[in-house]
């Protein structure tokens, strides 16, 4: 894939916050694993449940850059979670929140996202501010993290197809939620691979998805990598890399 991001171990020192979850019929696929839009849900979650047990500032908000995720095995319905969060790492306007999702019967998944710290005033990047280094410096171990994104564009005379916009994707910054861009990979894999497992995949956002938006996909498939691109008017304004093997190379 196009340079994953190194998951780093979780830290021996600093600060670092667990949550439980059950995997509910909601969140699991036909196959009864857990769902990527579902996982992304959880991964919000348990970052926001650590801000709020940690007393961060209420000043700007986080928006999503960049996802990467590793899954060894996916974590499968009625089966208990537990995700352990920390900092991986900060760069000046941005951090990396790494998140360890272990469950009860076998299921592991590793991810490292990339937020961005944005004043709510202005909408812009801002300096994260010093209670942030405060918490979260001391897990981070000095680790630098760089908010450039890495993938390509669509080669030209790729495949694209329509993919409406709903009212549940949006949320209260009026931006399609991170779990909606997963609902449209979820769906691309069981078009082009139903028969595959995914090992990793990557998401990462540029522009985002407004309401009003008329959005395609376009799409390719190799060996062993499915790409996928949210369109706007001919300009990219997320993509995806997944990573698959067909069943029989692992859980």
């Amino acid at each position: 894939m196009s340079g994953a991001a190194v998951m780093v171990p979780l830290p021996t020192a600093g600060r670092r916050y667990t949550a439980r979850r059950r995997v509910r019929l909601g969140d699991a696929d036909p196959r009864g694993h857990l769902r990527l839009d579902a996982l992304a849900r959880y991964l919000q979650d348990v970052a926001t449940d650590d801000s709020d047990d940690a007393g961060l500032p209420d000043a700007g908000a986080w928006v999503t850059r960049r996802v990467v995720v590793e899954l060894a095995c996916r974590p499968r319905l009625g089966e208990w979670v537990e995700l352990t969060t920390f900092c991986g790492g900060i760069g000046p306007r941005w951090a990396e929140r790494r998140t360890s999702v272990v469950g009860e019967k076998g299921g592991r998944i590793e991810t490292a996202v990339t937020w961005v710290y944005v004043d709510l005033a202005t909408g812009g990047p801002a300096v994260l501010p010093e209670r942030f280094h405060e918490l979260y410096s001391e897990a981070a171990a000095g680790r630098k993290v760089s908010g450039r994104l890495r993938h390509p564009t669509p080669p030209r005379g790729t495949e694209t197809r329509e993919w409406p916009l709903r009212a549940t994707d949006f949320d209260v910054l009026g931006h399609a939620n991170n779990a909606a861009y997963w609902e449209a990979v979820e769906d691309e894999l069981a078009r082009r691979a139903p028969d595959a497992s995914v090992r990793a995949t990557e998401l990462e956002y540029r522009g985002g998805l407004d309401p009003g938006d008329r959005v395609e996909l376009a799409t390719s498939a190799e060996t062993d990598t499915i790409s996928l691109w949210f369109l706007v008017g001919g300009e990219v304004r997320a993509s995806a890399l997944a990573r698959v093997e067909e069943h029989g190379a692992g859980p």
